[in-house]
């Protein structure tokens, strides 16, 4: 049940709105882009979602997004160097595709900005889901750049894309789309992430076809007084593979939502996710699961370190419709809480409408056991370190399955740089 009486705007609401006005000028898009972002500023008049919501529950944003920056110059914002030295880096600079590589062999790259002035979207592609999506109506409203790739059929890319969403502070919106093409192989890392303080948002859909195998890995390493809003979808294909690796170890209010339909009849999807918390931080990791063809797969498996006085979410849906008979579907949620003062919130849900299924999930809470301490500690281990070594355990078996051994080092080195400065 969603209940959400209008209010008052917030001060937030209100710079969000009033910023639409100044930005509108140097927004792309045509005639039917320009009335689906007039649609969705009209949603955002009506308030932002309360926990009221149900899919918002644990996640008051009309309350936690308490401040809107304004935009800054494309010329303030930097890339980053890629999380793989091999990487072929495509930048997006406080919202706008700046200076980018050339693509390889087998990608046809194009900027999102002329997708939407030549109207070579569908306009429904910018239309929020409901009156409560606030992440899809904050993009569709202010979207104005991003990257459209095209991987062709049967190609096997050489070296990792990297998608870089930089922001320099004040408002960055910004999307990707993939379309990978049949049989065809890619890793892509998309890291969202900046300095100074930030009102940021990123969506990236997905089409994988038939037959195709991609690990995409989202690092999110916002500043610590940095608000974003992120959805990653994803429609998958007859056969087709989709890893998802999602890393968030930054930002003051996180929202992450993950959307995936596995649609294709042997299709299967994994999500492994990495959530490292500490300061006042507020991380919210939301995924809705549709299992639509026979025979597909899935396995979600989420290991969280919460420390200070930070506080996260899991909620994970996984629906399997009537006809996706012989569905197997399993979903865990682990959490380590360091911190008397920290908190975890888990939602775990299975709506199943077939009779031929394998599905579960579980969840857990605790703190470090005091045993495993002991016998680090026994051998001469400082308990800092032996504190350390156990967490980053903990985390690294998730990181471990991707089998990728540069994949492995370059994420686990981002593990050692955060224990550092929370540890």
């Amino acid at each position: 049940m969603n209940v959400h009486a209008q209010n008052t705007l917030t001060e937030a609401e209100t710079a969000l709105i009033d910023s639409f006005a100044g930005r509108f000028s140097d927004l792309p898009g045509d005639a039917d882009v320009t009335v689906r972002r007039d649609e969705a500023l009209e949603l955002l008049k009506q308030g932002l979602p309360t926990r009221r919501v149900e899919a918002w529950h644990y996640t008051d944003l009309r309350r936690l997004l308490s401040t809107i920056p304004a935009f800054k110059p494309v010329s303030e914002a930097e890339a980053v160097a890629p999380l793989l030295d091999h990487a072929v880096v495509l930048p997006v600079l406080n919202g706008t595709v700046h200076d980018r590589e050339a693509g390889p062999e087998g990608v046809a790259i194009a900027r999102l900005a002329d997708k939407l002035q030549e109207g070579a979207v569908e306009a429904e592609w910018l239309t929020a889901a409901d009156r409560f999506d606030a992440v899809g109506a904050v993009n569709a409203a202010f979207v104005s750049d991003g990257y459209w790739l095209d991987i062709e059929e049967d190609a096997e890319l050489e070296h990792p894309l990297e998608l870089q969403n930089i922001h320099a502070g004040g408002q960055v919106h910004a999307r990707f789309v993939a379309n990978f093409g049949v049989n065809s192989k890619a890793t892509v890392v998309e890291r969202q992430t900046g300095a100074g303080s930030a009102f940021a948002t990123s969506m990236t859909h997905l089409d994988v076809a038939d037959g195709a195998e991609v690990l995409w890995i989202v690092l999110q390493e916002q500043p610590d007084d940095t608000a974003y809003l992120g959805r990653f979808s994803a429609k998958l294909g007859k056969g087709a593979k989709l890893t998802l690796f999602v890393m968030n170890s930054g930002g003051k209010l996180v929202r992450q939502e993950v959307k995936v339909v596995a649609g294709g009849e042997g299709s299967e999807f994994k999500l492994r996710g990495v959530n490292l918390l500490g300061g006042e931080a507020h991380c919210d990791v939301t995924m809705v699961l549709d299992h639509t063809a026979p025979d597909t797969f899935s396995t979600e498996t989420l290991r969280n370190v919460v420390t200070g006085k930070a506080n996260g979410v899991f909620q994970g849906q996984i629906r399997v419709a009537q006809i996706a008979q012989k569905t197997d579907a399993k979903m865990a949620c682990n959490t380590l809480l360091l911190s008397d003062e920290a908190g975890f919130s888990s939602k775990p849900e299975l709506e199943i409408f077939a009779d031929d299924v394998a599905c579960g999930h579980g969840a857990t809470v605790t703190d470090i056991e005091d045993e495993h301490l002991f016998y680090l500690m026994s051998r001469g281990i400082d308990e800092k370190m032996a504190r350390g070594l156990l967490v980053k355990a903990f985390v690294a078996e998730v990181i471990e399955e991707l089998e990728d051994q540069s994949v492995i080092e370059a994420l686990e080195a981002r593990l050692v740089n955060w224990f550092a400065e929370h540890g």
